[in-house]
């Protein structure tokens, strides 16, 4: 049975793999689309969209950054501020990078959300790597 069970998991995630791949950017527009209309009024995005949640505006004035170039903000909510800086969810915990890219590990926010998706991810390396 448990084998059935592995089975079935291991097919459900590779349909659902499928379904991302074929969809993929519609998914992307959609995705934007959510997460500009949750975090437009941010302090870091009214800088460049004024409140708007127009993806043609994003894509246009929000420029793409380094880590670096966002540490600030990052500090800020580390240092205890609870505005929406970056984001409007809150921000749960922060996780550390491993560092390798830079030498140095790199603080990062996450919600509640963040945290199910990363869940949601390591559900689909098995089906990727069987």
């Amino acid at each position: 049975m448990a084998d059935l069970m592995g089975t079935k998991d291991y097919e459900n995630g590779l349909n659902f793999l499928e379904e991302l791949t074929e969809n993929g950017h519609r998914i992307q527009e959609q995705v934007l689309e959510e997460i500009l209309l949750r975090n437009a009024g941010t302090e870091y995005l009214t800088r460049f969209l004024h409140g708007q949640t127009d993806k043609q505006l994003f894509k246009a004035n929000v420029p793409i950054v380094t880590y670096e170039d966002i540490k600030p903000y990052i500090d800020r909510i580390a240092n205890g501020e609870t505005s929406n800086i970056l984001l409007a969810d809150p921000i749960s915990e922060f996780i550390q990078s491993s560092g390798t890219s830079g030498g140095q590990p790199k603080l990062i926010p996450m919600t509640a959300e963040n945290f199910e998706k990363k869940t949601l991810e390591l559900t689909l390396v098995d089906p990727v790597v069987k």
